[in-house]
């Protein structure tokens, strides 16, 4: 399948690359990959809303026009390797996918950016905020995508648990992995129709999991660290018995037992949004999206119930709370759209602007703190009525790094922002509680040739392999471990590992 792909993507190149279609007039039309998460505002689309108007309003003076082009957020690396296999890719792309990057640099699908970026001239935008983290976008001298550079510094997953559950049942806070199962516990005793634990089964994310398996990892040197970094933990030693755990938490009722199916988060949502769950493993904030209905009443918080926990101890009693990197996504020109590459970096270039990116990111009416200088964010609520796409920050593709993102109080202004249902020494507690077990993989910009072939492919069938065997009948654990086990050694697993080992020793040394 990976050659037919290739094989069409080159060949759609070709077509491109002899016949460059001639302009009306001086303006170029940019097609921009936007992604949708169901929240457009009312009475317009994803593609068309306030936000799309402002941005060509500012931009026309450059003789470019954006139209946005939209895909689901979850399966959107799926949808963009369906764009490249036919050659209908919009002019601007995006992954946070190194082995999705890859695989498209190294079978000639992405054009160079760096002589576009070059015409800038010195002093230009993508250089000046955005430069520190372009060479994980450059391969041999090429510069094949832009990174996007990350705001504060966040970890990948968090969790949170219900408070009020436990002042209600007289509990402590829970400071180890295992005071927290025992509480867990506690919680489906004293509340049988309770979800202790939610979780949900989105193929693209190991995030209700990851922390917990990687607790039961130790690692020998940075080599072991890379070769096993992020996904990749789960096939480390000791990973199954985190898994295991898992599984008898799941026969013990302790894990709702219809997440592996719920692909779509909806009945994770329902169960969180209901307040009949006692603790979860999220993305860094997405707690924050059940909050107001779960603590406040006609528009004040009238009560408390999850707050960040950090319980997640290895053997040695510490914790290992994996941070994301500096850099972001990928952004890419397709070698389709080469003849609008100096017209997509002169975008991307006044995207990278600070002002520009944070009237982008929160609206350009939005105001800012006189004591922190943080913006004030809007509600979605708000941004719908005044007729913008919910989700900002989707259209602020490359920089994030606002000057209040590099202290504690801004970082904490910004955790809190606009949002009612919590108070200041809540966000204060959520940043320190953030920052226990800093840690982050060591990265390189290239990865082994049999990674970019087959590690999509890989870590989706690894996530799957960690929801069959948490949900499987307990005296069906180790066989069913054995045979999914084979499944990825046939897939290329072996292999992988073998060649990051290799790769690693190569660049770095042993």
């Amino acid at each position: 399948m990976k050659k037919f792909v290739s094989l069409i993507l080159l060949v759609a190149m070709m077509a491109t690359m002899l016949s460059v279609p001639a302009m009306a007039d001086d303006t170029v039309t940019l097609k921009v990959m936007l992604w949708d998460r169901g929240d457009a505002p009312a009475g317009g689309t994803v593609e068309n809303s306030k936000m799309t108007t402002y941005i060509n309003d500012q931009i026309k003076d450059l003789g470019i026009q954006v139209e946005f082009v939209s895909t689901p957020r979850s399966g959107s690396d799926d949808k963009l390797v369906t764009w490249m296999a036919g050659g209908s890719a919009p002019d601007i792309i995006f992954t946070y996918g190194q082995g999705t990057f890859l695989s498209f640099a190294l079978q000639g699908g992405l054009t160079d950016l760096g002589p576009a970026i070059a015409k800038l001239g010195e002093g230009n935008n993508i250089e000046t905020y955005v430069g520190d983290v372009m060479n994980m976008g450059n391969i041999n001298g090429a510069q094949y995508a832009l990174l996007s550079k990350r705001g504060a510094a966040n970890p990948r997953h968090t969790a949170y648990i219900r408070q009020d559950w436990l002042d209600e049942l007289g509990l402590p806070m829970p400071t180890t992995k295992q005071e927290l199962i025992d509480t867990l516990y506690k919680f489906k005793e004293a509340k049988p129709d309770c979800i202790p634990w939610a979780m949900n089964g989105r193929t693209d994310t190991e995030k209700t999991y990851l922390n917990f398996v990687g607790s039961y990892v130790d690692f020998a040197d940075l080599k072991d660290e890379y070769k096993y970094s992020e996904g990749y933990i789960v096939m480390h030693d000791g990973a199954l018995d985190g898994i295991r755990e898992l599984n008898r938490l799941y026969n013990d009722g302790i894990i709702g037992q219809d997440f592996a199916t719920d692909t779509t988060e909806d009945l994770f949502k329902a169960a969180v949004s209901s307040g009949n769950v006692g603790f979860v493993l999220d993305d860094n904030t997405r707690i924050f999206d059940y909050m107001e209905a779960l603590n406040c009443e006609n528009g004040q918080q009238v009560r408390t119930t999850f707050v960040p926990v950090s319980a997640f101890t290895k053997a040695d009693g510490e914790i290992r709370n994996p941070f994301e990197y500096a850099y972001g996504m990928y952004i890419m020109v397709p070698i389709t759209s080469e003849s609008k590459v100096d017209a997509a970096i002169t975008y991307l270039n006044w995207l990278a602007d600070p002002v520009n990116a944070e009237n982008v990111a929160y609206a350009p009416e939005h105001t800012v703190d006189e004591t922190t200088g943080v913006p004030v964010p809007f509600t979605g609520d708000q941004l719908s009525e005044m007729g913008y796409k919910t989700t900002l920050d989707d259209f602020n593709i490359l920089n994030k790094h606002f000057l209040f993102t590099e202290a504690r109080e801004g970082v904490i202004a910004g955790y809190q922002g606009s949002n009612i249902f919590e108070t200041y020494d809540w966000f204060a507690n959520l940043y320190d509680t953030l920052q226990v077990g800093f840690f982050r993989y060591p990265t390189m910009p290239m990865a082994p040739e049999v990674e970019s072939e087959k590690g999509d492919t890989v870590k989706a069938d690894m996530i799957k392999y960690v929801y069959r065997l948490v949900s499987a009948p307990t005296d069906q654990f180790d066989s069913l471990q054995s045979e999914l086990y084979a499944n990825l050694v046939n897939a290329g697993l072996n292999q992988i590992l073998d060649a990051r080992d290799a790769y690693y020793t190569e660049v770095v040394g042993e």
